[in-house]
């Protein structure tokens, strides 16, 4: 259900009718940069949910309980693959000692279908389990030396983070330290490094969720680092409003030039939400993606976290709280199928949109669309085509849409009397 913020929000998507109505070609509607062009039924290209509170905080406690440390693992990726996560948030360290660790959770995303986000670190970037401290050099040798020793451990698809929140560790905050400009070439020659590391063992694993703090990356995510670091902006913010993350999100975007994944969110974090119950946090969740689904500059999200800590939405001992099948409405978002044909059954490529969405309606497969409410709007459009408006309630009813051309022709008419004869 939306708020009111949300209704409010959605005011200034009906723009978008104009524009579809005016922009009557294919190529005009695929080159839109309003929307998200997506094919997949999702709202989001990366859905995840972290583990961090056991995958990394307990990993030490693990190692001498194997046992244990398999059943954690099943447990917490069998529930995060159930609400539709595309992607389980690890962040086991990547120091040899938590291999086994690392390798066990790996190997429960393998079994439920997951690719993995890798957000570990090596614990002498902070300081982690008494480790000794590292420097960036031997941070960057320590990353090339593991993805190359650990080939197997990766899949296509998969992203691997060297060091989020980098701030928190090595030389320091660039907001304390003023070395704003080492900080960001760090980033950047350690970006530079896995792209050679993961190209070098033939793996598409992406390397461009360089998680940080909010205020960090006001600070560090320029335009030109930005696109340096792959397009995308990653952050981790927690704030009180779900409408505050959505501006947010907005301004991060508009400022890097980027495209924004948020790598931490969540609620209630007690020193900014004080308490909530169950339903309040539940109803914090709704609103805020019901905010970030319409918003075109989010590109996916990690949800913070799983079981562990104030904003979780399983308890320890697994049991679902109300904002797990929250979370599970988004990642798993209602949708209709259906084929575009023209009005002599040939099927055609062929554009959806809704105030939020446009996807692509190809000939071998058709479409599928994500929707929040029955009553929405979807304008369907095809070159040289007469273009249609309908609800989504008109598409359940009848998914399959004829599309007038805008000219018969001769062979087009004896083509449609063909098709009607003979249907």
């Amino acid at each position: 259900m939306f708020t009111q913020q949300t209704t409010t929000k959605l005011n200034l998507n009906w723009s978008w009718l104009l524009k579809v109505a005016t922009s009557m070609t294919f190529c005009s509607l695929l080159f839109m940069t309003n929307f998200k062009q997506v094919n997949a039924a999702s709202w989001w290209d990366f859905q995840a949910i972290d583990t961090m509170k056991y995958s990394r905080d307990a990993s030490r406690e693990y190692l001498s309980d194997p046992a244990e440390l398999q059943k954690a693992a099943d447990e917490h990726v069998k529930e995060i693959a159930e609400v539709g996560a595309t992607h389980v948030a690890i962040a086991t360290p990547y120091d040899e000692e938590f291999l086994p660790v690392l390798k066990e959770w790996v190997a429960a995303a393998r079994k439920y279908n997951l690719k993995v986000w890798f957000r570990g670190n090596w614990s002498g970037w902070e300081k982690w389990f008494d480790y000794p401290r590292i420097t960036r050099k031997q941070h960057i040798e320590k990353t090339i030396a593991f993805i190359q020793q650990n080939p197997d451990l990766f899949e296509n698809g998969d992203y691997f983070s060297a060091c989020p929140e980098c701030e928190n560790g090595g030389p320091g905050d660039p907001r304390m330290n003023g070395d704003e400009a080492g900080h960001r070439k760090f980033l950047i020659d350690e970006h530079k490094a896995m792209l050679e590391a993961f190209r070098a063992i033939n793996k598409n694993v992406q390397v461009n969720l360089n998680s940080m703090n909010g205020d960090v990356a006001k600070l560090i995510m320029n335009r030109s680092t930005t696109q340096a670091l792959g397009g995308k902006i990653v952050v981790d913010h927690y704030v009180d409003l779900p409408e505050d993350l959505n501006n947010d999100v907005t301004a991060y975007a508009k400022k890097s030039g980027g495209e924004v994944i948020l790598g931490e969110f969540g609620a209630p974090i007690p020193d900014i939400n004080g308490t909530m119950t169950e339903q309040e946090q539940a109803a914090w969740i709704d609103e805020a993606l019901g905010l970030l689904a319409v918003n075109p500059n989010i590109v996916g999200m990690s949800y913070w976290t799983g079981r562990g800590g104030s904003t979780s939405v399983w308890t320890d001992d697994g049991d679902a709280k109300a904002g797990v099948a929250i979370l599970k409405k988004y990642f798993m978002p209602k949708t209709v199928r259906g084929n575009i044909t023209d009005t002599a059954g040939r099927t055609l490529n062929a554009n959806l949109s809704t105030p939020w969405r446009t996807v692509f309606s190809s000939k071998e497969t058709g479409y599928e669309i994500p929707y929040l409410e029955d009553n929405e709007q979807v304008i369907i459009s095809a070159a040289n085509h007469e273009t249609v408006e309908m609800t989504i309630n008109e598409l359940l009813s009848n998914p399959n849409i004829h599309l007038t051309p805008e000219k018969y022709t001769f062979w087009y008419s004896m083509k449609l009397w063909w098709y009607s004869w003979f249907k």
